[in-house]
């Protein structure tokens, strides 16, 4: 974990949804969208993975374009297949066909050069379950203000 620099974030995940079991998916790119990757030009907020024919793939991640890459540039939002093993495209597969379950993706990082997207199997917060979650934060947040104090 050492080796490991995160670009994005999915704050809008964590907050959406009860996330369950995590993964770790390569994905396949194009030159110039890892070079913007690697200058942190991300957004995950409303991605989410789908499966076509036992393959998993991210849609709606936007990348933005390559400040130098001309007309070889990437589009930005294009399907992007993620690197997975067989059972776990299998097993995630299964989970997502119960009612409520999805799959989304919490954060994209570097590690040892290599762009990892980190999803998670997460199950839809009503809105009572957000109310509770933000009230459990709230006095987390006050129990640490009060316990620096003194």
């Amino acid at each position: 974990m050492a080796n490991r620099k995160v670009i994005a974030y999915n704050r809008k995940a964590a907050h959406d949804y009860f996330l369950e079991d995590r993964y770790e998916a390569g994905l396949v790119l194009t030159g110039t969208e890892i070079k913007s990757i690697r200058k942190g030009k991300v957004q995950l907020k409303d991605s989410y993975i789908s499966f076509v024919n036992q393959e998993a793939f991210i849609k709606e991640m936007h990348i933005a374009p390559y400040d130098f890459g001309n007309r070889f540039n990437h589009d930005e939002t294009r399907i992007r297949k993620l690197l997975l093993h067989r059972e776990e495209i299998r097993k995630l597969q299964q989970k997502v066909k119960l009612k409520g379950y999805t799959i989304v993706p919490t954060s994209l990082y570097l590690e040892k050069g290599l762009a990892k997207l980190e999803i998670a199997l997460a199950k839809g917060k009503e809105l009572h379950d957000k109310r509770q979650s933000e009230k459990e934060r709230d006095a987390k947040r006050e129990i640490a203000k009060a316990m620096k104090r003194y």
